[in-house]
């Protein structure tokens, strides 16, 4: 059970705009984690206008995205993003069950392409150690140009703040209808 309570959004006139923004944003759903944010407005609209310019704005192609995302949720040990993710998302991004299974333990598997290893191990190094050795930041940097570097520095970071805040909050997956 989520820490903070969920604000009752949906019967709330004062923050229906913005409801039915996050619900645009999310496939007609208002997410738990907005019905916790809502409890600071501004945080929420912030949080969500950010979070989508992350994930949809920066140029990143989607199976690059749910690959580090989904290897954040594992890192983090944060099953709704994996549930949130797996498999709907990442499928229709372009990776298998599989896939996304292996991202648990990616070091041990052969489903992964060198670039997408390379990847991982960047994602792996912002995750865990903070600062990325020059070896692990140089196999990147040969894949990506200086626009592209950014952009994948700014979703690892983002979706670790992301993870944590879920974990930090215990914010429950939705339940399904």
């Amino acid at each position: 059970m989520a820490r903070i309570s969920l604000v009752e959004a949906e019967n709330t006139p004062a923050i229906a705009g913005l409801v039915q923004k996050f619900k645009s944003g999310r496939r007609g759903k208002l997410l738990n984690i907005y019905k916790l944010l809502l409890h600071n407005k501004a945080a929420a609209e912030g949080w969500f206008d950010f979070i989508n310019t992350v994930r949809w704005k920066i140029g990143l192609e989607g199976r690059l995205r749910e690959l580090v995302i989904i290897r954040i949720g594992y890192l983090n040990r944060v099953d709704y993003v994996i549930k949130q993710h797996v498999p709907e998302l990442a499928e229709a991004e372009g990776l298998t069950l599989a896939q996304c299974n292996a991202l648990a333990e990616w070091k041990n598997s052969s489903l992964f392409s060198d670039a997408d290893r390379a990847v991982l191990a960047y994602t792996d190094a912002m995750s865990q150690n903070i600062q990325v050795p020059n070896s692990i930041y140089n196999a990147v940097s040969q894949l990506f140009n200086e626009a592209e570097l950014v952009a994948l520095t700014l979703l690892i970071g983002t979706y670790n703040m992301h993870t944590r805040v879920f974990q930090a909050l215990e914010i429950d997956l939705e339940e399904s209808k």
